[in-house]
């Protein structure tokens, strides 16, 4: 708990309630949290031990009884169920977030179902900023809800290691003028894959940067109180990297890429695969801004 990590145990006070959904949405059926944890441990074992042919024959039966099913029919649309801890940021490790003065660790939560907004399929995310000394008793163990909508909204336990980076803006985020002069410099052949992929906006989580616009183009995020443009905080990304991208391979990763799952170690593809949290540089106490791409 005293680590920056994604899906690890938060430094929570024993004596403050734990945050949670109230939305009202169908919250009794999905995949049983445990059962999600239970599978990612016996495929983890099984591929270590086997990695050629993976889980044995009980395994595999036991992988058959994990299924989607109304596991928690007692649950109503709006009994309050607790929001899954999905990262935990120390200042001292990541001088790059935000300071308004509200603290020096921030914490992430997220529903476990996406069925929030005027769309009805929106992800819910909350964040508490917090003093990491003033936590005297820390709580001992996260709560979960009993069901998440999927799979992939529940976090493996990532300890972080964060590299800085430089990153640009998404190509057509740009002036057209600069568009052209970048377009110029990579070439006829290139088509601007060159700065897309290498120089452009990271994939992977990221703190700050900037959002990459690549399913539906450049939109302002503004913040509905105030007026302000919203920054990137976070970013939540199903890969550290794929074949496009080979170029940010975090430097931990450089001698693993050919294990099984190194460019996804969270498990996590939130929305469309990736998602933003943007905020307003005024006031953290405003609106959340959400890009999923």
């Amino acid at each position: 708990m005293h680590d920056s990590s994604v899906g690890g145990p938060f430094l929570w006070p024993s004596t403050e309630p734990w945050p949670v959904c109230t939305i009202p949405h169908k919250r009794g059926s999905g995949y049983r949290y445990s059962d999600v944890l239970r599978e990612r441990e016996i495929l983890e074992h099984a591929w270590r031990r086997d990695p050629r042919s993976g889980p044995n024959a009980e395994e595999r039966e036991e992988l058959a009884g994990f299924k989607r099913g109304r596991h928690a029919p007692h649950l109503t649309d709006t009994d309050p169920i607790p929001l899954l801890a999905v990262a935990q940021l120390y200042r001292r490790d990541v001088p790059g977030l935000p300071d308004a003065g509200t603290g020096d660790l921030l914490q992430v939560f997220w529903c476990g179902f996406e069925r929030h907004g005027h769309t009805r399929h929106e992800p819910y995310v909350h964040l508490r900023w917090r003093w990491a000394e003033d936590v005297d008793t820390p709580l001992a163990e996260n709560p979960a809800p009993e069901v998440v909508g999927r799979e992939e909204l529940v976090p493996n336990p990532c300890v972080l290691h964060p590299e800085e980076i430089v990153e640009h803006p998404y190509l057509m985020a740009l002036d057209p003028n600069l568009q052209d002069r970048i377009m110029a410099w990579a070439g006829p052949d290139d088509e601007g894959d060159r700065y897309i992929s290498d120089l452009s906006t990271a994939p992977g989580w990221k703190v700050g940067g900037y959002i990459a616009w690549n399913l539906t183009g450049p939109r302002p995020l503004i913040c509905s109180d105030c007026g302000a443009e919203l920054a990137p905080l976070l970013t939540a990304d199903e890969r550290e990297w794929d074949p496009s991208t080979t170029s940010w391979i975090p430097m931990e990763d450089q001698h693993d890429t050919d294990t099984m799952w190194a460019n996804g170690p969270t498990e996590v593809s939130p929305g469309r695969g990736r998602l933003t949290v943007a905020v307003c540089p005024r006031d953290p106490h405003h609106p959340l801004g959400l890009v999923s791409q």
